[in-house]
């Protein structure tokens, strides 16, 4: 995996995209603190809104920037969007209104929307073999799961010398040095091309989505998925600070537990997937995600102590990690078998898009109800990850029996 750092200009990018994933997740810890100080018990409901704002970005910001700028080098996209993330990140630790925080958050979201889109456009220049292609996209997964780990215990550790205002300058590093290593980098000139409008390219992919049965089941994981992020990503400052009492680093080891439990699973599993295949899987992993969100409504309603409920928090924020892993990781299969080249971006748009539009539910579900009662909000996403799986089990079931149908019938498979 590690063979294609040897290719220089990925190297360059590769450190760029690990050094902005430490800076936002050093971002996730400090605005989590932020928002504590500024709405106290109802920092969930403020990290709510600002995590839909953020799913708003995501979906409808990125294809209107990426035809603004289709004529502009990715090169220079980049360095702006890294510069922009950079002062957004400067001018948090000076909010004193939510309202601000909410505005600076979709401008730094707006920025990543349109950096992260192309920079993954940009891999396939650089890394021209198949398989070094693979092992890039390989390397950058095991980027994404690493930092959910590093980045809090950075935070843990910085948080013992510094205030957590000061983490925001660290975010603004990470964007500055990024923004340093694209100028670096010799990446080839884009020929220029007038992209299709979002809707058009949207409507198309959602139409495969509910046409084919295996994409129907994404949908339905997508869910499961939603449901147990948004609770750890949502609620674990409240969990922390309000109901255990404790302290700033506390935040980051909960955010660590899920992070260790999503990396093991990353590990493990392309040698699972090749036994099994990817929907058993994720089915699998969308029942262990919910015992993991069990567990957390357990730890509420008996309302533990101090020591064993923070202990049992953190066992079942690495099983929601753990769970979230064995569910997103094998997904790009499924999409990639059941679309063709000829409409493949249109269905990996949808399932950007349509994955997203569920935290665009999560989020403020976890955020809103966590402000009335925690465990009301826990036993909610609980309700959503359970029918999710159960649908992701019914869309599997039907897919596995009109297979044997085919099978004795001698039928040819539909797309």
């Amino acid at each position: 995996m590690l063979s294609v750092l040897r290719l220089s200009g990925y190297r360059r990018l590769f450190t760029a995209q690990v050094l902005a994933l430490v800076g936002t997740g050093l971002l996730t810890v400090a605005l989590g603190l932020l928002a504590y100080d500024i709405a106290g018990r109802d920092a969930g409901a403020v990290l709510g809104t600002a995590l839909a704002i953020k799913m708003l970005a995501y979906v409808f910001v990125s294809p209107v920037m990426a035809a603004l700028v289709h004529r502009w080098q990715p090169r220079t996209v980049m360095i702006g969007a890294d510069i922009i993330r950079a002062a957004a990140a400067l001018s948090l630790p000076w909010v004193s209104e939510t309202w601000q925080i909410y505005v600076l958050v979709f401008v730094l979201q707006s920025a990543s929307a349109t950096f992260t889109p192309t920079f993954q456009s940009v891999i396939p220049s650089i890394v021209t073999a198949e398989r070094d292609y693979t092992r890039a996209l390989s390397l950058s997964r095991l980027a994404y799961d690493l930092e959910s780990i590093v980045s809090p215990m950075l935070a843990a550790a910085l948080l013992t010398v510094i205030s957590y205002t000061s983490l925001f300058l660290g975010t603004a590093a990470g964007f500055v040095c990024s923004a340093t290593l694209v100028t670096l980098t010799a990446i080839p000139k884009r020929v220029t091309t007038v992209s299709a409008p979002f809707l058009e390219r949207l409507s198309g992919g959602v139409r495969v989505f509910f046409r084919n049965r295996s994409l129907r089941f994404v949908l339905f994981i997508n869910g499961a998925v939603s449901a147990g992020t948004a609770l750890v990503v949502v609620n674990s400052v409240v969990f922390a600070r309000d109901q255990f009492g404790l302290g700033d680093t506390s935040l980051s080891f909960a955010l660590a537990a899920y992070g260790a439990g999503s990396l093991l699973m990353a590990f493990l599993v392309p040698r699972v997937v090749d036994r099994y295949g990817p929907p058993p899987v994720m089915i699998t992993g969308s029942a262990v995600a919910t015992v993991g969100l069990l567990g957390a409504l357990a730890m509420g309603l008996f309302t533990l102590g101090t020591s064993p409920g923070w202990v049992l928090l953190l066992v079942m924020w690495f099983v929601i990690g753990a769970g979230t892993s064995l569910m997103t990781t094998p997904s790009s299969q499924l999409l990639l078998r059941a679309s063709s080249e000829q409409n493949r971006n249109q269905v990996y748009t949808a399932q950007f898009a349509l994955s997203h539009a569920c935290f665009l539910i999560t989020y403020p579900l976890a955020g809103w109800l966590g402000a009335v009662d925690l465990n009301l909000a826990t036993a909610v996403l609980t309700v959503v990850a359970v029918g999710s799986a159960l649908g992701a089990l019914g869309q599997r079931r039907a897919s596995a029996t009109r297979s044997t149908e085919r099978s004795r019938t001698g039928a040819e498979p539909a797309r």
